[in-house]
């Protein structure tokens, strides 16, 4: 009997231990609300003493956490946070330069974040740590997940609740079948028509009399497991996306290479003009192969309406195998050649027109194609030529200017094009002499001139002299220091992106999966149906069906319904007859 004090009113079960209690020891009466003494406090506690963890103790309940799919989402959401200052910030592997830039513009702050590593965010060691916890976190928690679905598919489905009444969908009607038929065809609706893949998994049985109620066949169905299946798919793929990214990240390569027509490279690093790497890449899984560009093909719309618009783009090359066989191919603008598994961009293009300087000394000085980079859609593009190799004595001369495929010069010596196919164009270039400082070995940009040591050429109004060359024309160069001459053809060149990455197939089997899983997890019901089939004392085959579903399924009811409508015989439907119950149930426990 449980016991009340008289004077506090502290609730006192019967049988519960003293710790857990501020009354008296079991089997004597609590203080009458006296104060206890100093003796029986140190004697006996207050309030219950929780055990200690211990190590181990602290240890499970850190993994408990660590595996818990709360913290998975948090990992999941701050690994995404923690790629943003990548997108943001140029990284060390793709922009060098751009880094430089940034800490020169930014000294104080530049420095504080090249130390937390944020100009390699993907490499640094706290993007690192979040991945790899998070990758811990689905493995922690999707593990005891599986197994425990393993042992809920090799289960069978819950037995026949004895009342019927209670289940929020149910249907009852009457057949002249036998309670055997009318349980067959239950169960066979219920399994479908594809014998390997159920829409229910089906117990069909048999139920002795019981009270007022004859023997029955029963049936029955439970279905949704694919819910879960489809869960842990999705999780799964989750972690085979993470080690898929990560395995490219540590195999992949890239680089980029300018060729222009005629002319080709060969697939080495020290063949691209950039190329960055993965942690694990070796330089001899290079795959030999060469490519030479034949010819550049582009046309570009001439009538008014879109006058100067883009139309095509198509570099025919010619690809040769480390086994020395050769094939055309043909890149367009996204659709890469592929060779050996590496897919190869057109990237973009221009012209790169053959310069030919001579100095004072009547030596040739520089002689070569320079790429000259499009700054607008009507290829204006701007170029450098520097020529350091000049004859003993005499300044290097550094040429700055623009190269226009079809130029207008307005009157005040300015000059554009008006159109992207060479149908007149023009070199204009200025002019500087000094020291280029290539001689100190320090690494420039081969298409930016640094004019704050060189000295221009100007006129006597002091106005920079531009020098001007139409193909196939040789021009003077200012204050006597040489001549330059203009190739009579015009070659294209073109910018190719190779891209190598070994994960790619497998990042898009994983996400295919991970969303095919979401969407079982997603539209996946979760329903038991039970039926009962018996013959009354009138001989017709009574049969009662019920449907549980776990939470708010607007289509339960349906699903009752086309099982009772399996029943081969016609049936006399009926209203369910309601049974006093004490609660009504939300779900069924096995």
């Amino acid at each position: 009997m449980a016991r009340r004090t008289s004077g506090q009113g502290t609730y006192v079960p019967e049988g519960i231990a003293d710790e857990f209690t501020q009354g008296a020891p079991a089997g004597e009466p609590p203080s009458s609300g006296e104060p206890p003494s100093s003796e029986d406090k140190q004697q006996k506690p207050d309030r219950p003493t929780p055990p200690a963890l211990g190590l181990v103790g602290t240890l499970r309940w850190m993994w408990r956490q660590l595996t818990s799919m709360r913290v998975a989402l948090m990992l999941l959401m701050l690994l995404a946070v923690a790629a943003v200052p990548g997108s943001v910030l140029p990284q060390r592997n793709q922009d060098a330069a751009g880094v430089i830039e940034y800490l020169a513009d930014h000294p104080t702050a530049g420095d504080w974040l090249d130390r937390a590593g944020f100009f390699d965010v993907y490499s640094s060691v706290w993007f690192s740590a979040i991945y790899i916890l998070l990758f811990i976190s689905l493995v922690g928690c999707i593990l005891p997940r599986s197994m425990a679905h393993y042992r809920a598919l090799r289960g069978r489905p819950p037995r026949v609740p004895s009342r019927f009444n209670r289940f929020p969908a149910k249907a009852t009607a009457t057949t002249s079948a036998s309670p055997e038929e009318a349980a067959d065809a239950i169960a066979a609706r219920l399994r479908g028509k594809i014998s390997w893949l159920p829409l229910f998994r089906v117990d069909r049985g048999e139920e002795a009399a019981r009270g007022s109620r004859p023997a029955s066949a029963t049936v029955s169905g439970e279905r949704g497991y694919l819910r879960e299946t489809g869960n842990l798919v999705f999780h799964l793929a989750l972690v085979g996306l993470l080690v898929s990214v990560a395995t490219g990240q540590l195999l992949h390569y890239r680089g980029q290479a300018i060729v222009t027509e005629g002319r080709g490279f060969a697939n080495a690093v020290v063949d691209y003009d950039t190329f960055e790497k993965g942690s694990w890449f070796r330089p001899e899984s290079l795959v030999p192969f060469s490519m030479t560009l034949d010819n550049f093909e582009s046309e570009f719309a001439s009538d008014t309406v879109a006058f100067a618009q883009a139309r095509d783009f198509t570099a025919h090359v010619t690809v040769t195998e480390p086994s020395g066989e050769q094939r055309p191919e043909q890149i367009k603008v996204n659709h890469p050649v592929v060779v050996d598994g590496a897919k190869i961009y057109l990237q973009g293009n221009g012209f790169a027109p053959e310069i030919t300087v001579h100095d004072a000394e009547g030596e040739i000085a520089f002689a070569g194609r320079v790429t000259f980079i499009p700054e607008d859609t009507m290829y204006t593009s701007r170029g450098v030529v520097k020529v350091p190799d000049v004859s003993p004595g005499l300044d290097q001369i550094g040429l700055v200017g623009y190269f226009l495929p079809t130029a207008e010069v307005n009157a005040d010596g300015s000059a554009r094009s008006a159109f992207p196919q060479p149908v007149d164009p023009l070199l204009v270039l200025e002019v500087y002499t000094g020291d280029l400082g290539l001689d100190d070995g320090s690494p420039q940009n081969v298409y930016e001139l640094d004019t704050a040591s060189l000295t221009p050429a100007v006129d006597e109004s002091g106005a920079r002299i531009k020098v001007l060359a139409r193909p196939g024309e040789t021009v003077e160069l200012p204050d006597g220091l040489g001549t330059l001459t203009l190739g009579e053809d015009l070659p294209r060149y073109v910018a190719l992106d190779l891209r190598h990455d070994p994960s790619l197939t497998f990042v898009l089997v994983f996400a295919l999966l991970a969303l095919g899983g979401l969407i079982v997890s997603l539209f996946t019901p979760r329903r038991r149906v039970w039926a009962r089939a018996y013959v009354a004392q009138d001989g017709a085959t009574v049969v009662e069906v019920a449907g549980l579903a776990r939470g708010d399924d607007v289509g339960l009811q349906a699903e009752v319904d086309r099982a009772l409508a399996a029943v081969p015989e016609p049936l006399v439907e009926q209203d369910p007859v309601d049974e006093p119950v004490e609660t009504q149930i939300r779900s069924e426990k096995d």
